[in-house]
């Protein structure tokens, strides 16, 4: 059975000639014996003996309750971390942001952000997690002030997962497609094609005002069937599209069921694939005529675009959707790491290898435009067409149009996506079941998993209709950008301001070994904050309701947009309200005191590092 007993862990616990050990009051435990500390708490679980089949399975069922998952070996944390981090956005997203924002010159401000922004709050995260062995939700023991902050985060990581998966569902039913003798794609079909269709694997015709090629119209009619005007509603979900994303959802519960022991595993792959699909488009795309005219158009800077605040706004955004700051997912993985963890090196090795990624994408996708421009005798302005497109238009066009093996290519092209999006939409999900776990311990993981990806799916629905690439913006818009920049600012000044940078600093120390560079210690006490500020104020003065194409969404939709913004935004007062009246102090005035503490429980969460920790704040 379970003991607790009350203990004064200012003294350090003696061991007896067993090799048990009785702490100063006399609470005794045998050399078998596993120990949790919560707060001034401790929790034995007698050792299981051979013949006791009932004790064990208390001291299982205990285990599963109690401690925490850890990673199978140090690079499944750091696979995962990459897998989540380099996904869908790193090759549709920012080769076309980048294009739109000063090609080349775009990168002095990426880079500039991923240093003084993105690489210091990922490894913010990273640590605040791995110290505590908490969750998003359950960190804010160091400030329970802002304890909501967890909760919107997960409102927030919920709204994008739910569309994230269903661009996974248009990869899969790409991925299909790519299986026919000719590419669906490559040639007008009257089905679905009009009169201004041009087939995409042709090459004696150029783009006009009028004309489409077969890859689009395919998107957009055979797709997508695409509804303009959701005014009157979005319609009724796609049959194809529904079993392409009931079978992405079937992939996350498979890897998620088992916690980080199955995602752990499966991060080799979702990791590792990519990187081989990628260097192998980028050899096929390099030898091809126009390639290197491609590739030198992606990195020409435009320099005068340095001095448009969208510009920087576009980078900032970027770093956050590619790096997942400020999702919450990054405290769920780290706190499954062991406590003397180095996350110090595997922040940079993580932020480094997802801005590399980007440029290797944004190298092999304009290689690959290059070619097209080439032979279809255009610019590449022409080629382009939106984040969006660039994946499901652009490429499968310049694929059509492959001599040798363009079904192999989109094969390989369009598993890669598919690969991309399970590594990241994992560590999403993961993170709203991290949140769940936490609340209700006792409830079996594999429940957990499949209770959120059987709800997953029915929300996913609304983005598998004819209207669904509509609200697929307004959630990106409403969901996934403006909230993630409210509450990240309350993260870091919460951490740096009410818990305090001195004890993070200390914290730190005693959990890596050694102290962290200055640079790091400047971002998160200044510039970092600092900067967030002045882009959220920014965003606040040149702020403007999202459109599709150009025109406006019905009023509902906007009413629904900012019934979602201020579902995850009032997370932050509600928890503080939550907080205050769950306190257990007696006075208003204690009450409001003790919200801007640390809890008791606060603190490594394994008895050895909580009592070396405890005895080094006391002195």
């Amino acid at each position: 059975m379970t003991k607790t007993g009350q203990i004064d862990i200012s003294e350090d616990p003696t061991t007896d000639s067993n090799g048990g050990g009785v702490v100063n009051t006399g609470f005794k435990w045998s050399s078998g014996d596993r120990l949790e500390a919560v707060g001034n708490e401790i929790k034995v679980f007698p050792e299981v003996k051979e013949n006791g089949q009932e004790a064990k399975a208390e001291h299982q069922k205990a285990g599963e309750e109690e401690e925490r998952q850890q990673w199978g070996h140090p690079i499944e944390f750091l696979l995962s971390c990459i897998s989540m981090s380099v996904g869908l956005g790193n090759v549709w997203r920012f080769p076309t942001t980048a294009f739109n924002n000063g090609g080349g010159a775009f990168l002095i401000p990426y880079i500039i952000v991923l240093i003084f922004i993105g690489r210091p709050l990922y490894f913010l995260e990273l640590a605040i997690g791995q110290f505590s062995s908490c969750s998003c939700a359950k960190v804010w023991k160091m400030v329970p002030a802002v304890k909501g902050v967890g909760y919107g985060q997960i409102i927030a990581t919920w709204a994008v997962v739910t569309y994230y998966c269903a661009l996974m569902a248009l990869t899969v039913f790409y991925f299909v497609m790519s299986f026919n003798k000719v590419l669906p794609w490559s040639v007008c079909d009257e089905a679905w094609a009009d009169e201004n269709c041009v087939d995409a694997s042709g090459t004696n015709f150029t783009y006009s005002n009028n004309s489409q090629s077969s890859s689009e119209q395919f998107y957009y009619n055979y797709v997508l069937k695409i509804k303009e005007d959701i005014s009157d509603g979005v319609g009724l979900p796609d049959w194809r599209l529904t079993l392409c994303l009931l079978f992405s959802w079937l992939m996350l519960f498979l890897t998620l069921a088992w916690g980080v022991k199955s995602s752990g595993k499966v991060a080799y792959f979702t990791a590792l694939f990519p990187y081989v699909v990628l260097f192998t488009l980028l050899g096929r795309g390099a030898t091809l005529p126009g390639a290197v005219d491609g590739m030198l158009y992606f990195i020409t800077p435009r320099w005068h675009k340095l001095l448009d605040p969208n510009v920087w706004f576009a980078a900032v955004s970027q770093s956050f959707f590619s790096l997942s700051v400020g999702f919450g997912p990054l405290f769920n993985f780290a706190s499954y790491n062991k406590f003397s963890q180095n996350v110090y090196r595997d922040g940079w090795i993580i932020s480094l290898t997802d801005t590399i990624t980007s440029l290797l994408a944004g190298f092999t996708i304009f290689a690959i435009l290059g070619n097209l421009a080439h032979l279809l005798d255009t610019s590449i302005e022409d080629v382009v067409r939106g984040s969006g497109g660039l994946a499901f238009i652009s490429y499968p066009d310049a694929i059509a149009k492959f001599n040798w093996a363009p079904q192999l290519f989109a094969v390989l092209f369009f598993l890669m996506l598919f690969t991309l999006g399970v590594g990241s939409a994992a560590g999403l999900a993961g993170c709203v079941m991290g949140g769940l776990m936490d609340q209700f311990p006792s409830i079996k993981r594999v429940y957990v998993a499949a209770f959120i990806c059987a709800l997953g799916f029915l929300c996913g629905l609304v983005y598998v209709t004819p209207g669904g690439q509509q609200i697929l913006e307004l959630v990106d818009f409403f969901g996934g950008s403006f909230i993630i920049f409210f509450l990240v600012i309350i993260e870091v000044t919460s951490i740096m301001y009410i818990y305090g940078c001195k004890n993070l600093f200390r914290d730190m120390r005693f959990m890596l070994g050694f102290d962290i560079d200055l640079l790091t210690k400047v971002c998160w006490v200044a510039v970092t904050p600092l900067l967030l500020i002045v882009i959220f104020v920014y965003t606040i003065i040149v702020f403007q309701v999202p459109t599709y194409n150009g025109a406006p969404f019905p009023d509902l939709a906007y009413v629904c947009g900012w019934i979602l913004t201020c579902v995850a935004v009032g997370a932050v007062p509600i928890g503080f309200l939550h907080a205050l009246y769950r306190s257990p102090e007696t006075t208003f005035a204690k009450r409001l005191r003790g919200l801007f503490g640390p809890k008791e429980s606060w603190g490594p969460k394994r008895l050895n590092d909580r009592l070396q920790w405890e005895k080094l704040i006391r002195t």
